[in-house]
């Protein structure tokens, strides 16, 4: 294994540009987007770049606040800003440099008049919440990557319809990179971990566990029906078979199980509705939860699916918390009858 390079700050394209080529790394490249504030959500992205790139590569994190993903009374101003702390979180979990550059240096001749646009999927849940978002957040992505040059670039499912779009973005494009989306990280409590929890006063913060609990609720409704509907499928297809596990007292567990399945509502109208239950009851906790969508959709274009849907989708929450906003979402995996396909995962 040979030895660790010296840990950078790199404040301008330029000191990056100076630092890649006197590195003259002989590995992969991976980079890790932040906005800053970063937690132990953000050093499992740069410790699962490190690994992938080896100790012969080179990861970098950006930290930058893109004014252009923020709307009108948005939190932009508030944002928090620990770039200090930032370097030591990133130098602790693997990263070579940090480019932390200004917003001059990205946007040098002020808002950029030419931008990626997210497209219809830019326009559902978080993008209609905050219209324009999406294609501000590709715009800095774009940038970074073209700047960057990595080989793979991480991003966490937390914000499952960013990186969808992200994928969609260097798909379409041709970017001729990696995307590797690391599994939301989780707080003791179940909070999906976020720079914006330190918002949170304790009152508040036992509200918002209604997001992830919510999401939990629905993942173990659906792991329930789809047990139910396997165990359906299992009844006896001929009488002799039938009379044999009668006498096991098989059949009739099976037609029990058949019979639940076939009086439960669909799979995904039973999955929205127990999570909504939750979130139902948190609004009228003190202070109480405003939802703003819970959402079970296809993450190919985050289009809501149907009872008859079969494959991977995303149950996606987002909702405020006094003056917090705050986003949450599990994957889901909905098999095709006759399959043994996971129920579900958690992350």
């Amino acid at each position: 294994m040979s030895p660790r390079r010296t840990f950078e700050l790199v404040p301008a394209v330029e000191d990056l540009r100076r630092v890649r080529e006197r590195s003259a790394v002989p590995g992969r490249t991976a980079v890790v987007m932040t906005m800053g504030a970063l937690h132990e959500g953000h050093a499992t992205l740069v410790r699962a770049a490190r690994e992938h790139v080896g100790p012969e590569g080179f990861v970098i994190v950006t930290v930058f606040v893109n004014p252009l993903q923020f709307g009108a009374g948005e939190d932009l101003d508030r944002y928090p800003r620990t770039l200090d702390a930032d370097l030591k979180v990133a130098e602790q979990a693997g990263a070579d440099v940090v480019f932390a550059p200004s917003v001059d240096e990205v946007y040098p001749g002020g808002e950029p008049q030419v931008r990626v646009t997210a497209g219809p999927m830019g326009g559902r849940l978080e993008g209609a919440v905050r219209p324009g978002h999406f294609d501000g957040m590709l715009t800095v992505v774009a940038k970074l990557l073209h700047l960057t040059r990595p080989d793979t670039a991480f991003f966490g499912q937390k914000d499952a319809q960013q990186l969808a779009l992200i994928r969609r973005m260097v798909r379409d494009l041709n970017f001729g990179v990696e995307i590797a989306g690391v599994p939301t990280v989780r707080e003791d409590d179940g909070l999906a971990l976020s720079s914006r929890n330190r918002y949170l006063a304790p009152k508040e913060r036992r509200t918002a566990l209604a997001l992830s609990q919510a999401l939990f609720a629905g993942r173990d409704r659906h792991a329930a029906q789809e047990a139910l509907r396997a165990r359906a499928r299992e009844v006896p297809s001929t009488r002799a078979r039938a009379d044999a596990l009668s006498a096991l007292g098989e059949s009739r567990a099976a037609a029990d199980a058949a019979a639940v399945a076939k009086a439960a509502p669909g799979a995904a109208a039973a999955v929205r509705a127990t999570a909504r239950l939750v979130l139902d009851e948190a609004a009228r906790l003190d202070p109480p939860l405003e939802l703003d969508y819970l959402a079970l959709v296809d993450p190919s274009d985050f289009t809501e699916i149907g009872d008859d849907f079969t494959g991977e989708a995303v149950l996606a929450v987002a909702a405020r918390v006094g003056a917090t906003r705050l986003i949450d979402n599990l994957p889901l995996t909905f098999a095709t009858p006759g399959s043994t396909a996971p129920l579900g995962a958690a992350s």
